[in-house]
């Protein structure tokens, strides 16, 4: 349920920031845009909000000077120091995708920024069926994540990134599990939600997530 990767997340958690502002040649093209990402996860986001995999707090920050209420989860405890040391207010919890605290509220929106890839495809099925059962109809789930159009976009990306001598790239983009849209489409359809894709850069996608009546 992702806590396989705790270890990297308690040691990226000093560098996480700069890996975002693109000082990471590897990763310039996955965080392009980083900003806007954000941006579009607050502006399609409720009132009360539930995020997952807070990090270092940048989109948990994002949403509180929307004046949202935020709350969030978040694993990795050097990570949630990483964010408090910025002066963000404590609004994390322990926990992950699957297995978490409830909020104090009835949350009309869950989000998350580049971290459902660290669930398995089943993993990702356990988790939206719980937030189907958390979310009234016309509640949202809006995910930024990378993502592929299928396992030959997925193979091709890979490949690039070998060619370009980004080793690392390629471990990751082949050894933790990003989903592919048309299998992440059916998951979210089969528990009652409508969706819309949103490309925002070689990488990403955001994922809108509507539960319909």
């Amino acid at each position: 349920m992702g806590r396989e990767f705790l270890s990297l997340f308690d040691h990226w958690a000093e560098s996480y920031d700069d890996t975002v502002s693109g000082h990471d040649e590897q990763y310039e093209e996955v965080f392009r845009r980083y900003p806007a990402i954000l941006k579009e996860i607050v502006e399609r986001s409720g009132q009360y909000v539930l995020e997952f995999g807070s990090g270092t707090g940048n989109l948990t920050a994002a949403l509180l000077r929307e004046d949202k209420k935020v709350f969030g989860v978040e694993p990795s405890d050097a990570m949630k120091k990483a964010a408090l040391q910025k002066g963000i207010p404590n609004v994390f919890h322990d926990g992950d995708f699957l297995s978490f605290p409830a909020p104090p509220f009835e949350p009309d929106t869950i989000v998350s920024s580049y971290a459902f890839h660290h669930l398995t495809d089943e993993e990702k099925k356990q988790a939206i069926h719980i937030y189907s059962n958390i979310l009234h109809s016309g509640g949202k789930i809006v995910f930024a994540d990378t993502m592929f159009q299928n396992q030959a976009a997925h193979q091709a990306e890979i490949d690039k990134a070998k060619a370009a001598g980004f080793n690392q790239l390629a471990e990751d983009l082949g050894t933790e599990y990003y989903p592919s849209i048309d299998v992440l489409k059916q998951i979210f359809e089969e528990e009652g939600f409508s969706t819309s894709f949103y490309q925002m850069n070689d990488f990403v996608w955001i994922v809108e997530a509507k539960k319909r009546e």
